[in-house]
């Protein structure tokens, strides 16, 4: 009786086990094949295509240099000056323009290298080309974001940075290198 159990037990062990196993080794990108752009999201290519700032920044956010698009929507908490207000929207225009631009490009290298996939029979010069034109075009965006951020810094006053950065609720950390930074 006592090695029937053990063999039912075996036997419900390794069913389960089994199950497990099937289960781990779905893929985390299951349903993102039917994508237009398989590497890209829709929220992604949106982002892309607006200009949208998807974190190419927050070496600069999260170091004391504000953001053109939230000190405008904190423009009243900072107390901006109708001068710093249109400093800040002539910056905002600036690197929305080239983020845009160069935004539509990686979105067309993407898609670009998603059909040289596809259609297969590429060589990998070929694709290495389309990756380091993706490479470099991204750079040129995250540059496009960060000197905005920098620009910030030559707007704003101090007392309004570090006020930026409570309002953002980031920690009253040391200010002094942000300022000397300029560009």
């Amino acid at each position: 009786m006592k090695n029937i159990r053990w063999i039912h037990l075996s036997l419900l062990l390794l069913f389960a086990g089994s199950s497990i196993l099937a289960q781990t080794h779905t893929s985390p990108y299951a349903g993102e094949e039917a994508r237009s752009i398989k590497s890209l999201s829709d929220a992604r290519v949106k982002g892309y295509l607006s200009g949208a700032g998807m974190g190419f920044a927050k070496a600069a956010e999260l170091n004391h240099y504000p953001g053109p698009k939230h000190v405008l929507e904190l423009q009243g908490a900072l107390e901006l000056t109708p001068k710093q207000i249109e400093a800040t929207k002539a910056s905002m225009t600036r690197m929305k323009s080239v983020a845009v631009k160069l935004g539509a490009n990686i979105v067309e290298r993407e898609r670009l290298l998603n059909e040289m996939f596809a259609e297969g029979g590429k060589s990998p010069s070929e694709i290495k080309m389309i990756v380091d034109e993706i490479a470099a075009l991204e750079g040129e965006l995250r540059f496009a974001h960060l000197n905005a951020h920098m620009e910030m810094v030559d707007i704003l006053s101090e007392a309004q940075i570090r006020h930026y950065d409570q309002l953002r609720g980031y920690s009253n950390a040391d200010h002094s290198k942000s300022k000397q930074m300029k560009h």
